[in-house]
């Protein structure tokens, strides 16, 4: 490994901890981040004659430190400067390093501003990947199949306005906390959700992302070891990661979870995931959330060695429980499959009907595709091929759009 190369490595790991460090001292994240790329340069110019230090993360934190304070110190003598003429300039906070126990608040407070609620949903998801996931403008951009232009704009702008919005860089507690812990959990379950089933392109599943959520999530479990959610959601994506293996065929095509390998299956994954729901559910004080019980449907799945083993009866309660307490239409739409598995589609049929009419599935593609489905059980296959096809013409997926048209034919 040449030392250019060993600089973005150790970058890439510590980043996220090097932005936090700094942002504690000069209160704005896109200073913070400047001044970690700084730190960045800096190893870049150096190290191939100094060599790599012992302990690499620590140098690229103390020299990013170090330029923060020199940066607040210009600020404080610029002010005293205007000062002295009868002007002012707003406070700066002190010139302080945060101490290195106090690394974990950090990332706290980092993760709770990227995933601010004053943000758009997008542009939360963009700068957390940037800030936390150690991911390139280009890298996020292909992931998600945007423009880089527009990733790149969509975090300046972000940066622009949790600065005018004056957000604050620090953790929330209380019930501040449990008001905003609910934006920090989407994103990292919409960075997975879209590296599980790309919602566009040429390829079904997108791994690197699955990845990136999992860290982040297994970071927040570490960071609030107490907040049953957190676990729950880790939970989930543990579990569902565990299937990645198994979702794909050769060329990668979509496997259906019925004629997926089951020995394929990533255990220690599954292990983990078991382990996390059984936090969850010791750290919670009532009811499970939303994530906790999604991650007890995973379970389920995870639980049978075949197909047919599955308990659609307990997963069709769990999805009940779930419409309780988060209801959607997709929530539905999923109770409406599992009852079909566990009483026949004659029973889950006048569900997904009642489902057409819902505005937020209007352009869904997986409501006519599970009614195609359902139709394709009861022996009305011609009203089953127009479900399917209606659904391939809905999605934006190649991979998905190619399985849609395949069942569609196999109607005939």
């Amino acid at each position: 490994m040449t030392t250019a190369s060993a600089v973005e490595a150790v970058f890439r790991i510590e980043s996220a901890r090097i932005i936090a460090g700094v942002a504690r001292i000069v209160r704005d994240v896109g200073i913070a981040e400047e001044l970690a790329q700084d730190a960045l340069v800096a190893a870049l110019e150096q190290w191939p004659e100094s060599g790599v230090p012992e302990k690499p993360g620590a140098w690229l934190m103390a020299t990013a430190k170090h330029r923060a304070i020199d940066l607040v110190r210009r600020k404080e003598t610029y002010a005293r400067k205007l000062a002295e003429v009868g002007r002012t300039l707003e406070d700066v906070p002190p010139a302080e390093p945060a101490d290195a126990d106090d690394i974990d608040d950090d990332l706290l407070r980092l993760i709770f501003t990227a995933c601010h609620p004053v943000l758009s949903t997008q542009a939360r998801i963009a700068l957390t990947l940037r800030l936390l996931g150690g991911l390139t403008t280009e890298e996020i951009a292909r992931a998600f199949l945007a423009a880089e232009p527009t990733v790149a704009q969509r975090i300046v702008r972000a940066k622009r306005t949790l600065a005018k919005a004056g957000v604050s860089f620090e953790a929330p507690y209380g019930a501040d906390r449990a008001e905003r812990l609910p934006s920090v959990l989407e994103v990292v379950y919409l960075v997975f959700n879209e590296g599980y089933s790309a919602t566009a392109g040429d390829d079904w599943v997108r791994p690197a992302l699955c990845e990136d959520a999992l860290r982040l999530g297994r970071v927040l479990a570490g960071l609030m070891p107490e907040e049953p959610e957190v676990h729950g959601l880790v939970a989930l994506l543990e579990i569902q990661a565990s299937r990645t293996a198994a979702r794909t065929g050769p060329d990668g095509e979509p496997v259906l979870l019925a004629d997926q390998n089951r020995t394929r299956w990533n255990q220690l994954l599954i292990r983990r995931g078991f382990a996390a729901l059984g936090r969850a559910n010791a750290t919670a004080e009532g009811a499970p959330g939303p994530y906790a019980l999604q991650a007890a449907i995973a379970a389920c799945h995870a639980q049978a060695v075949r197909y047919s083993d599955t308990d659609w009866s307990t997963i069709a309660v769990l999805y009940r429980q779930l419409a309780a307490v988060a209801p959607s239409p997709v929530v539905e739409l999923n109770r409406a499959v599992a009852v079909s598995m566990a009483e026949g589609p004659e029973a889950a049929l006048p569900l997904v009907d009642a489902l057409a009419r819902e505005p937020a599935l209007k352009g869904y593609h997986l409501l006519p595709s599970v009614r195609g489905d359902l139709l394709s059980r009861l022996g009305r296959t011609a009203e089953a091929r127009e479900e399917f096809e209606r659904a391939a013409s809905l999605t934006r997926n190649e991979r998905e759009r190619e399985l849609l048209l395949k069942r569609a034919a196999q109607c005939e």
